[in-house]
């Protein structure tokens, strides 16, 4: 399935699934997807209404964690969400119950109707422990609530199968530190999932080697002058410049805004 989520399957393979987990873990989550979708233009707030609606506590009832959703400011056409899962089978559970489940089953015509492109999708888990989303004790905000202006940016860093496991640790240990202390308040950082996919009907870009990291700010002004505080920084350079070598291919920077009923923010 490449263009479009499911649209016609036959319902029956899906009964004899195995019934779904109930409950999710405390922490968010051993397992996420990170989704990029790119919408037929004019159509990014349509599905943000629908999704936000129908689309969030139905998929927290079968055992996802909907943990963020975004506007991508430099593209007027994309929409950008995480869904979190408690381990792989669980993924496969939760998803095969959504999928094939009454309300996706209602609304996926006018879902499908605004995605031109889903499959830019990335199958992560936290880079050590404690380094996912934190959502204990948070609660979700309502139907019409404004996320303030504020601005969550994810890099994508693509490197090397054989240096990940050094790029995250040394991100961890020389990167973290020096963002922070330039005005980033770092939220999560994740790293290739690299379990076979669990649920095919929606693919996963497999051959990826990613560390993404999520970082906040108070607004794009507070980006720009932490950007600016970067780029003096020979400290910052320094570690740029000793890890350029592992690196794949440029990082991807998006830029995201918090829809109203985000959690991450």
């Amino acid at each position: 399935m490449s263009r479009r989520l499911l649209n016609g399957a036959a319902l029956a393979c899906a009964l004899s699934m195995s019934p779904v987990t109930a409950a999710l873990a405390s922490d968010c989550c051993p397992v996420v997807e990170l989704r990029q979708y790119t919408m037929y233009p004019g159509k990014r707030d349509e599905l943000i209404s629908l999704f936000e609606e129908r689309f969030v506590e139905s998929q927290e009832a079968v055992g996802m964690r909907i943990a963020a959703t975004f506007r991508d400011l430099a593209g007027p056409n994309r929409f950008v969400w995480v869904r979190g899962f408690t381990d792989m089978q669980a993924r496969h559970e939760a998803l095969t119950a959504f999928y094939y489940g009454p309300v996706w089953q209602a609304n996926r015509e006018r879902a499908n109707a605004t995605l031109e492109d889903n499959d830019n999708v990335l199958l992560l888990k936290p880079a050590f422990a404690g380094s996912g989303f934190v959502l204990d004790g948070l609660a979700r905000p309502a139907l019409g609530a404004s996320a303030g202006g504020r601005l969550v940016v994810a890099t994508i860093h693509y490197l090397r199968a054989d240096t990940l496991p050094g790029f995250a640790a040394a991100f961890r240990r020389d990167m973290a530190p020096l963002l922070e202390r330039s005005g980033a308040r770092i939220l999560a950082q994740y790293v290739s999932e690299k379990s076979r996919n669990t649920f095919a009907r929606l693919p996963v870009r497999e051959k990826e080697y990613v560390f993404v990291s999520f970082a906040a700010f108070d607004d794009a002004d507070a980006y720009v002058r932490q950007q600016r505080a970067l780029a003096a920084d020979e400290s910052w350079r320094g570690v740029l410049a000793a890890h350029a070598a592992e690196m794949a291919r440029a990082p991807e920077t998006l830029l995201l805004e918090p829809t109203g009923r985000s959690l991450v923010r």
